[in-house]
Formats: structure tokens, sequence, C-alpha cells
């Protein structure tokens, strides 16, 4: 079987996320991204892959099973045994069948809770037995809230309507500074002008008077 011959072929190097045994002949390993990252409330994907040097048993069988947390936390799925952390239950799919060297874990509706290291674990049925071994580094998933990325996002952009608010308000302040001198200097003119008449007008009288 084709899914046989690449268990047993040999990785040439390793990756960030996997984990393996101590020399190129003798090489098994799991490979996951480092990092991934979704919204709140959405769903994101992690893509795993796995490879060993053991002489399969007559009748292999794979298990691939899911941590959280810590490379030695808590198991959130089994395809063995169909089993899901109640944490995640009805929001994680495994796409992955018997034979497969590669898969991908999703995770659905995240919560903030998710946010955390996730690590593949491969359980695999040999001639010496079962082997198993897993990712050291893992993934890390970094949940982003929709009211924070949105927040995020018009960071640095003004509302138009204030932005027009501000400019109506500039534009009354500076009639206001050009108008106020020139209102000042009417009322000025206006006050000697009437003192100019009534200074007239008692001259005339006080002549009246004389004649």
């Amino acid at each position: 079987m084709a899914w046989l011959l690449l268990l047993l072929l040999p990785a040439v190097c390793l990756q960030a996320g996997n984990s393996a045994g101590s020399n190129r002949e003798n090489t098994y390993g799991v490979d996951q991204p480092a990092h991934v990252s979704g919204v709140q409330g959405g769903s994101i994907e992690i893509p795993f892959s796995f490879y060993s040097y053991w002489e399969l048993a007559e009748e292999p069988q794979l298990r691939i099973t899911w941590r959280w947390q810590h490379p030695y936390g808590g198991f959130i799925y089994d395809s063995g045994s169909r089993f899901i952390h109640k944490h995640f239950r009805n929001r994680l799919i495994l796409t992955w069948t018997q034979g497969q060297t590669h898969g991908i874990l999703t995770i659905l509706d995240l919560e903030e809770k998710d946010q955390t290291m996730y690590f593949c674990r491969v359980y695999l049925q040999t001639t010496e037995g079962w082997k198993s071994w897993q990712s050291i580094d893992g993934t890390q998933l970094t949940i982003t809230n929709v009211t924070t990325a949105g927040s995020r996002d018009t960071e640095g952009q003004r509302n138009p309507s204030l932005v027009t608010l501000g400019a109506m308000v500039g534009m009354v302040v500076s009639k206001a500074v050009l108008i106020a001198p020139i209102s000042v200097l009417l009322i000025f003119l206006w006050r000697k002008k009437r003192d100019q008449l009534g200074v007239r007008g008692a001259n005339a009288g006080e002549h009246r008077a004389c004649s």
C-alpha cells in the first residue's frame, strides 16, 4: 500500500512544530504550523502531517489525538475512541482517515478560552508494538475579539461627520476673530461721530443764546 511506504520514508530535515528521533536514519516526527489566528465566533484549521521509520505491523492501525495548553496537557480529541473534550463538544472536526499521513483539525465557534497551544500526537501499530510521538512546539492559537478587531481596523480613521463639524467650527471661529476688530472699530467711529455731533449742537445753542 502506498501509504505504508510514505510512513517508512525518512525525513531529510525537521521543521518548527515537530518531534523527532535522535538521528536521520531513525526519524519520526509531526509537523504542524507554529501559529494560527482566528476571530471569536469564527473557525480555524490546524493542518498536520507525520512520518516514521518503524516497520509496520501486518495490519497496522493509526490513532490521532490532540492535546492542548502544553505538551503534556489534557487530551481534547481521540480518533480511536471518538473522545471529544466537553469544552469542545460539537466544535471539533478531524479531517483524516486511516491510511493518510496528513489531516486537518478544525475548531468551530471560537471562544476566548480556546486561545492556547495545541499538540498533535500519533499512535502507530508496528512490528515492535504500539509507538507514539507528538509535536513538541505545537501550534499557538490566537483569538481576536470582533469588537477589538473592528476598533483596530478603524484606528487612526476620523469620523467624516466629526471632521465636517470641526471644519465648520473652525470657520465660525475664524470669522469671529475677523469680525470682532471690525465691530470694535465701527463702535469707536460711531461714538466719535456722536460725540462730534453733540459738541456741534452745544456750540450752536451757545451761539443762539449770545445773540
